[in-house]
């Protein structure tokens, strides 16, 4: 049962944001420290990654937990109420971003997901480094 009432509920999900979210200006401001330069959300690639440095041909995603279902994160439990809408809802989430990551690959992109709970490592400047540097 929820515990909020439907319009409560309705309130909150209207304030669920798709970009700019607080994960995501986290990683623009350390891949902007770092002196990389990229775009933001590029509706002509696949899945719209958060960023991209188009001429590393190199893209980031930076996902929620919960929204894009973290294998195996504490954070991306499924709701008690509603589970069926929710169990479809977020499955067919990963799926999309499944279809996304495997068109930029195959079209010689190289993709990183950073997800949500992994913000708080003390490495991820080295992850985020590391992929960018790197000439695969």
């Amino acid at each position: 049962m929820d515990r909020f009432t439907p319009e409560e509920r309705s309130e909150i999900m209207r304030r669920v944001r798709g970009v700019d979210t607080g994960p995501e200006l986290q990683v623009r401001r350390l891949v902007y420290s770092m002196g990389f330069r990229y775009r933001l959300h590029c509706s002509d690639l696949p899945g719209r990654p958060d960023l991209v440095f188009r001429n590393l041909k190199k893209v980031i995603f930076v996902h929620g937990c919960f929204w894009h279902q973290h294998p195996g994160c504490v954070r991306s439990a499924l709701p008690k109420s509603r589970s069926s809408y929710w169990q479809e809802k977020l499955l067919n989430n990963a799926r999309r971003d499944e279809k996304a990551m495997r068109q930029l690959r195959r079209g010689g992109w190289k993709v990183l997901v950073l997800w949500e709970c992994q913000l708080a490592d003390r490495k991820l400047p080295q992850i985020i480094s590391r992929f960018l540097k790197a000439s695969f």
